[in-house]
């Protein structure tokens, strides 16, 4: 059928012809593995094992396995051991690098690829996973000589460069749209399309949402108020295909409510996703991943549904001509920057991202209980640590050099990150006393904390998202500088769509200045925070009725563009 179940077919008749081929039980284990097939993948790997107990190939397909199920103890013994067996071989030691992220060893994990690197210097992709480790620990040794390899490596054409991760870099759209069409080409030569499809001409239109974040992660804390609105709009039949299993929170409860089919594919082959996907009868597939971990563009680049988008939580360009649409806003992706993704794009008439409006803000633990002190200006941004680049946090600092007493209060990093951004503040002549760190907590909790912040600060070239969304519903001001990305446009979007482009300034020097007067203003400060309480009831961000509506009108009339005439409702 495909090249890849072509290939899975012959190495699978070859093991039948000849069980004791140990080459060919360990090529079947990395296409089952590949082809997301977990289970025959282990098994692959076992029966190598058995043949020739201990051999790091075999170890390290079944360490793969292990991790792949979620068992990153054991997966972390075994690449372990694989890397004891052959302390050369640079794959066995990436793959530790993975295994040991989720096994919350995250310093282990760059020492592996580091290791990774050394032995393969030459490799984009080995300079790029530890690129992107490292911005994750806030470890900022070579980074601008890897992030210049990895960027060459993308004008080289070469496919290794994870595009999630390169939406870290400093890169321009058109960088980021080469780094995604380049991955996108590997996996579009390796499987074809499933049969063509149309959309329905008439009856409900079926519309299905891809994501791993159903449940309580940011996909689904951005939509589940959006999908209870939806069901006002009976002309769409809404359907979530679920690649995470269920996580028991309110929040999956609350989508399983919404749309009455939350169909529950985690732990299953990617052909087998795009069979229930077809099966469903989808008209309209919306991504809500894309290139970001957990996503499933093997499933997309089958086919499975007539048109296809990218929506919400990929920022950027998928590069992949399996996607037909990106859906998005007039300011996060302006006519200047269309010529930076591959597909055509469809506009909001508001904000392209949506929110839950029904959460109710706690009150908070006392300023001591967070670690804040009684008095004096709290920055905050609490932004994921890879956001967290050389230029971010120069200029952060910067800001509370300007404003004595203030405080900047950051989302505790992995590993030793925390320690590292008190070190560079330490060498920048700030106390490093002055920045405190949040565990992260649950969604409420975490929430409720903002009430203490007085002004949030971005990052840059990657804003905050889900985040900023966070910030703004708690109200407090977001500050941000946006750039010439989607992902760098995200913040100034909201603010756009607030109606407060007054905190979306043109560049670090504005931002500096800003936030500085700001900080030594109390009753500016003050004044930021009663403009966005008005806007935030008056403005269309938090309004998910009115977002149900306009997502209704535009997959209908896109709907319609491609053959429906409409439902018969009664």
């Amino acid at each position: 059928m495909t090249n890849a179940l072509n290939e899975r077919d012959q190495l699978r008749h070859a093991v039948s012809r000849q069980p004791g081929d140990f080459i060919a039980w360990v090529m079947l284990a990395d296409a089952e593995l590949g082809a997301g097939d977990v289970r025959a993948g282990e098994a692959a790997a076992s029966r190598a094992l058995q043949l020739r107990p201990q051999h790091p190939e075999a170890l390290a397909r079944l360490g793969r396995a292990r991790w792949m199920q979620g068992r990153h103890e054991e997966a972390a013994a075994l690449l372990q051991q694989a890397c004891q067996l052959a302390p050369q071989h640079p794959g066995m030691a990436l793959w530790l690098g993975h295994v040991l992220e989720d096994a919350n060893q995250p310093e282990a994990a760059a020492d592996a690829y580091r290791r990774a690197h050394a032995l393969a210097p030459d490799e984009a992709y080995m300079a790029a996973q530890r690129l992107n480790w490292q911005r994750r620990l806030c470890d900022w040794r070579d980074i601008d000589e890897l992030s210049q390899q990895v960027r060459r490596a993308v004008a080289q054409g070469n496919p290794a460069v994870e595009p999630f991760a390169f939406l870290s870099e400093d890169a321009s759209a058109a960088e980021q749209l080469a780094c995604a069409r380049q991955r996108a080409g590997v996996l579009a030569q390796a499987i074809p399309r499933l049969p063509a499809t149309q959309v329905r001409a008439q009856g409900a239109l079926r519309v299905g949402f891809l994501s791993n974040g159903f449940g309580a992660h940011p996909t689904g804390l951005l939509t589940v108020a959006l999908f209870e609105q939806l069901r006002a709009h009976p002309q769409l039949q809404t359907h979530l295909f679920a690649l995470n299993s269920d996580d028991g929170s309110g929040i999956r409860r609350r989508l399983q409510a919404a749309v009455g089919q939350l169909h529950d594919l985690s732990n299953q082959a990617h052909a087998t996703i795009a069979q229930r996907i077809r099966a469903a009868g989808i008209d309209l597939l919306l991504d809500l991943r894309g290139w970001g971990g957990g996503g499933t563009p093997e499933v997309l680049a089958m086919h499975p549904a007539p048109l296809q988008l990218n929506w919400l939580a990929y920022p950027g360009t998928s590069g992949a001509p399996w996607i037909d649409y990106v859906v998005a806003d007039a300011f996060v992706l302006p006519p200047a920057l269309e010529s930076g993704f591959s597909e055509k794009v469809l506009r909001l008439p508001r904000a392209f991202q949506p929110s839950d409006n029904t959460r109710i803000v706690q009150p908070p633990p006392s300023r001591a209980d967070c670690g804040l002190p009684d008095a004096g200006v709290v920055f905050c941004c609490f932004n994921n640590s890879y956001k967290l680049n050389p230029r971010s946090v120069e200029r952060l600092l910067q800001v509370l050099l300007g404003v004595p007493d203030s405080v900047l209060w950051l989302l505790s990093g992995p590993g030793t990150a925390d320690q590292r951004l008190q070190e560079v503040a330490r060498r920048r002549g700030v106390d490093p006393a002055r920045l405190v760190f949040m565990h992260k907590l649950p969604h409420p909790q975490y929430l409720a904390r903002y009430q203490h912040a007085d002004l949030f600060l971005d990052t840059h070239p990657y804003n905050a998202h889900t985040t900023a969304s966070d910030a703004l519903w708690a109200g407090c001001p977001v500050l941000t500088a946006p750039g010439s990305t989607f992902a760098a446009r995200v913040a100034g979007s909201l603010n756009h769509h607030l109606g407060m482009d007054e905190m979306n300034v043109a560049d670090d020097q504005s931002f500096v200045t800003t936030a500085i007067a700001l900080g030594n203003d109390p009753n500016a400060l003050q004044a930021a925070r009663q403009r966005l309480a008005q806007a935030r009831e008056q403005s269309s961000l938090f309004d998910m009725a009115g977002f149900a509506s306009d997502l209704a009108q535009l997959l209908q009339q896109l709907a319609g563009d491609h053959g429906w005439r409409g439902a018969d409702i009664d």
